[in-house]
């Protein structure tokens, strides 16, 4: 099975609430998304709604036949009402605090052992997938296993800022990361700064990879190759 590609739509989001009105439509990009070959789209709300609304993920799960990933704190009440309504393909449950601009790192699946415990078997009682934003830390993943999560998104932004000075080494916890994800059953994705020359050789280097939630990064290069070739060009990426 290959890796998939979740496109996130937040940006759009962003894009068309600097004006406010309904340019862009964030519902169409997502319809367009699936139309153009992505394998799910990602929506992170956050409370103050300042890129995607929560009016949004309720109209994006009434209308794409693809996979459904909602991001976001658990910790707040909103977002876990939220999601067991409109009931996605997966929940990736993130550590981020309400004004945070963007997730910086994960779950310390240690300390937070219970709450996780706790909160996830909220979701996959509703029968949703779970997924937790993980830092590569070995016995961080190792952990993981315990709070009953099916899978672990690895925090890729270490990875990216390290990229272009030693490629080989920027990946070598990741490699690790992911060889303890798969000795305890756990599904593996990725996410946070992954682009088009890095991506590749990540895939390359994880062949159990089995999605990566990109956004910033492809929207952007939406802008200089349209929207439907830079989905098609980060496909590629991964078709290793």
């Amino acid at each position: 099975m290959g890796t998939k590609l979740s496109v996130n739509i937040n940006k759009i989001a962003t894009l068309r609430n600097s004006r406010g009105g309904n340019n862009p439509d964030v519902v169409k990009a997502a319809i367009d998304c699936q139309h153009f070959g992505a394998d799910g789209i990602t929506v992170h709300p956050r409370p103050d709604e300042r890129h995607i609304r929560y009016s949004d993920v309720r109209e994006i799960s009434n209308i794409i036949t693809t996979e459904f990933n909602i991001e976001g704190n658990p910790l707040e009440d909103k977002f876990v009402n939220l999601v067991l309504e409109v009931k996605p393909a997966q929940v990736t449950l993130v550590p981020d605090s309400p004004g945070q601009l963007t997730s910086n790192h994960g779950w310390d699946t240690i300390k937070e052992k219970e709450y996780l415990q706790r909160i996830i078997a909220v979701f996959k009682n509703a029968g949703i997938r779970v997924s937790i934003f993980v830092d590569p830390v070995e016995r961080i993943v190792a952990a993981a296993a315990d709070t009953g999560t099916d899978r672990v998104e690895l925090y890729t932004e270490d990875y990216a800022k390290n990229y272009r000075k030693d490629k080989n080494a920027a990946v070598a916890a990741y490699v690790k990361a992911a060889a303890i994800a798969g000795e305890n059953n756990l599904g593996l994705n990725a996410g946070h700064d992954l682009d088009r020359e890095n991506l590749q050789f990540f895939k390359q280097s994880i062949p159990s990879l089995l999605e990566v939630s990109i956004g910033h990064a492809l929207i952007s290069d939406a802008l200089y190759y349209g929207l439907e070739n830079a989905i098609q060009l980060y496909k590629r990426a991964l078709m290793i």
